[in-house]
């Protein structure tokens, strides 16, 4: 049962269930600015433990309460099964997509991850 399915009650206690590592990782997507992105590796680099498959599990698992979409695969391919969610949400907040060629299953965009890339330099705004 994914986080996002339980009851608001539930939420805080699952939460304080949450691995350490799924903390660390769930903190990092929550510190992406708006139109930004990091892969899966970069949050993994970024903590200095685990790898990409290790993040994706997280995400898959836990990270229905944080900005999900902002943490994506390396090909810029949009998340299997949530790629509409997350179109409407990379459009509403600006992030550089690559429009499809006609010849892409589905005609969906790739992010632009050259442009959409999040170094964790500069902070999202209320994080310092």
């Amino acid at each position: 049962m994914s986080q996002e399915s339980l009851p608001d009650d539930a939420r805080a206690e699952y939460a304080d269930a949450l691995p350490e590592y799924a903390e660390r990782v769930l903190d990092v997507a929550e510190l992406i600015p708006p139109g930004r992105v990091m892969t899966y590796g970069d949050v993994a680099e970024w903590l200095g433990e685990g790898g990409p498959r290790q993040v994706g599990r997280v995400m898959s698992l836990y990270g229905g309460g944080v900005p999900w979409w902002r943490v994506v695969r390396a090909d810029g391919v949009l998340l299997p099964g949530h790629e509409l969610r997350a179109l409407d949400r990379y459009r509403a907040e600006g992030t550089p997509l690559k429009e499809a060629g006609r010849a892409a299953e589905g005609h969906l965009p790739r992010i632009d991850l050259r442009r959409a890339r999040w170094d964790g330099g500069e902070r999202a705004e209320g994080h310092t």
